[in-house]
């Protein structure tokens, strides 16, 4: 089973939506026992990097989120819910992340040209820099759709790219603990294709 972590932020029923399309179950729950239990655990989220902090704190769902990644249990976050997997955000201050894959999450103005539009709206491709079981249905020139105005910075743990005037953080990855700044959910084939690996996936690179 599939546990979606729901605590406030995030188009949780369109990923749910995706998960069952594939054939796979899955519940978006807030039930730490449920979370704790489950062979998968993907973390959302769309907004604030502060606010979505706050409310995992508030729950003590940050501790339930480190404490599976701990035990091996595959983890996914998407767009918000990959760069709260960071150390510290710099979008509106600086925010404390879960700490799972060293990095920092810092806004695109910084790195693309002053031309360019923000948000990075829209469908791009997806270059996979370093091989991970999460990509196995990916083929070159495949395009993923993104919605975000920060990036991965300052990661060592990075495995895609998508160009947009620099070379922006499409995902990482760390042990058992991946990240997808694009959201599969609305990726078509390809995203599909990225969650369906996702659930196949034991936690080993």
């Amino acid at each position: 089973m599939i546990a979606i972590i729901d605590y406030g932020v995030g188009n949780l029923f369109s990923l749910a939506h995706s998960l069952k399309h594939i054939g796979t179950e899955a519940a978006v729950t807030s039930d730490e026992g449920l979370i704790r239990s489950a062979d998968h655990v993907i973390l959302p989220g769309v907004g604030a990097f502060g606010d979505a902090a706050a409310k995992l704190r508030e729950t003590g769902l940050d501790t339930v989120v480190k404490d599976v990644a701990a035990k091996g249990t595959p983890v996914m976050g998407i767009c918000l819910g990959m760069q709260l997997l960071l150390d510290v955000s710099y979008e509106f201050g600086e925010h404390r992340g879960l700490g799972l894959i060293p990095g920092a999450v810092r806004p695109i103005a910084e790195v693309i040209p002053p031309d360019y539009k923000i948000p990075h709206i829209g469908w791009n491709r997806l270059d996979v820099t370093l091989p991970h079981p999460i990509f196995k249905n990916v083929k070159p020139g495949d395009c993923v759709y993104f919605v975000h105005s920060y990036y991965g910075a300052d990661c060592d743990h990075v495995i895609a790219t998508a160009e947009y005037g620099a070379d922006l953080t499409a995902a990482v990855a760390r042990g058992s603990v991946c990240g997808c700044q694009f959201h599969p959910e609305k990726s078509g084939e390809v995203g599909l294709g990225i969650l369906k690996a996702f659930c196949e996936w034991r936690g080993e690179a």
